[in-house]
């Protein structure tokens, strides 16, 4: 029989290997269900095997819609990050609590929130908002549905229920019945803004309402009286409706359309990251995200990356001459250029975009006479106004690549030709205020 003292040592040392490696939260990820659905984890995955952590595996979690990532340090250390995807604005409560290391939005963060959150610093900061992909608010209908395409007007009319009916959109019988996500939900507050408050129209309260995208599609797969929207990487084989809004032709959410963010219901999926933030998983995982391995990821989960690209342009009779002229020499690359409301500061976004967009010349040997900007922005009583102030938008993103060595061969500004939204609403506006780059 040992002595009780040597027992307690024997106990202690038996206990210190299992200390040494008890498993160890690094990082907190809250918000938005379309991101922690499948590209959060897939992100987190990435980055943990970037930092030669191995064994790596994702779990559920006790309640749905949450996971953990776990593996192993080099040193032996076993980790974890939790996923908790219970919609955008449950990951600003979890950063004002103290739950969350990193906010995951699929839509900006409010004001109120801004004004909430402002002990943490200014999430408004480049460093803070991170847009790490892009995505189409996807109008989903049941496979066998035979109808093409809806205006934002008549969208806003079926889900506020004053379109009840599919023979009130001259196709179909029976009632229409309305799919949509939870009011926590960054895809729900898209559509709000994007289509329901730009007619001052609120969701019919005959509407159903969903955590989770999938189940939402799914649902909307079974049922040939459904409507609904949600992720463009949530569609899984439900019918995909093209979008017109105001003057701008329809559009359906293809990658190029949504990387250029000319889609009606284009957004952007966001990482928050309180700039006192010092957790060194967090800002690995930003970093992860916005490299080329990350935006891979990106696409390969269904969502559309911020890598530039040359893409094709149709041309059609409404295209002014001169940019008829720029589609026989020069291909337009998957990015434009906005600037941040109220100024003629590029955006956050915008200003990482200059980056890739240098980054994209220097690669193509572009750098020298082999771009020209092209201006555009919303309707003004005066149309020589509105062509002014396009091409001083495109002067100002030419000012901005020459501080790089690039140098432009040519500036356009064509005023309020070519809209991309209506001009009835700020949020339109902005969208039209736009600067594309075309490359020889």
């Amino acid at each position: 029989m040992f002595p009780p003292v040597f027992r307690l040592l024997l106990s202690l040392l038996a206990a210190l290997p299992v200390a040494a490696h008890a498993e160890q939260t690094v990082l907190r990820l809250q918000g938005s269900n379309t991101i922690g659905s499948v590209l959060a984890p897939a992100l987190v995955r990435g980055m943990l095997q970037a930092q030669a952590v191995q064994d790596i595996q994702t779990l559920p979690g006790a309640v749905a819609n949450e996971v953990q990532v776990k593996g192993r340090t080099a040193q032996g250390q076993l980790i974890q990050v939790s996923i908790a995807a219970h919609g955008s604005s449950t990951g600003f409560t979890a950063l004002k609590t103290g739950d969350a290391d990193l906010a995951a939005a699929s839509r900006p963060i409010k004001d109120s929130e801004l004004v909430d959150l402002e002990a943490l610093g200014d999430l408004k900061s480049a460093e803070a908002e991170q847009v790490i992909a892009l995505d189409g608010v996807a109008v989903i209908v049941h496979p066998d549905n035979p109808l093409p395409q809806l205006t934002t007007e008549q969208l806003a009319n079926i889900f506020a229920g004053r379109i009840t009916t599919w023979e009130a959109l001259g196709l179909g019988s029976g009632p229409i019945r309305l799919y949509a996500r939870d009011d926590r939900s960054g895809t729900f507050e898209t559509f709000k803004s994007l289509v329901l408050d730009t007619h001052d129209l609120t969701l019919a309260t005959s509407t159903t309402r969903f955590e989770s995208s999938e189940q939402l599609a799914a649902e909307v797969r079974r049922d040939r009286q459904a409507i609904g929207f949600s992720s463009l990487s949530s569609v899984h084989g439900a019918k995909v409706l093209a979008i017109a809004d105001g003057a701008a032709s329809a559009m359906l959410p293809t990658p190029g359309l949504i990387a250029s963010e000319d889609y009606p219901l284009a957004r952007r999926l966001y990482f928050y990251l309180p700039p006192g933030q010092h957790n060194p998983w967090a800002q690995a995982l930003i970093r992860f995200a916005q490299s080329e391995s990350g935006q891979s990821i990106v696409t390969a989960s269904g969502f559309i990356a911020q890598t530039i690209q040359a893409m094709p342009v149709r041309a059609n009779a409404e295209m002014p001459a001169a940019y008829r002229g720029l589609l026989e020499q020069a291909q337009r690359l998957s990015v434009n250029f906005r600037f941040a409301e109220g100024s003629a500061t590029l955006d956050n976004k915008a200003q990482a975009d200059l980056q890739r967009v240098v980054a994209y010349l220097k690669r193509t040997g572009k750098l020298d006479q082999k771009i020209s900007l092209v201006g555009f922005g919303d309707a003004k009583s005066d149309p020589a106004r509105a062509t002014l102030l396009s091409k001083l938008r495109a002067m100002a993103v030419r000012r901005e690549l020459a501080r790089q060595g690039v140098t432009a061969r040519e500036i356009l500004g064509l005023g309020a030709e070519l809209p991309v939204a209506a001009n009835d609403q700020d949020e339109s506006r902005l969208r039209n205020r736009r600067v594309e780059v075309w490359v020889y």
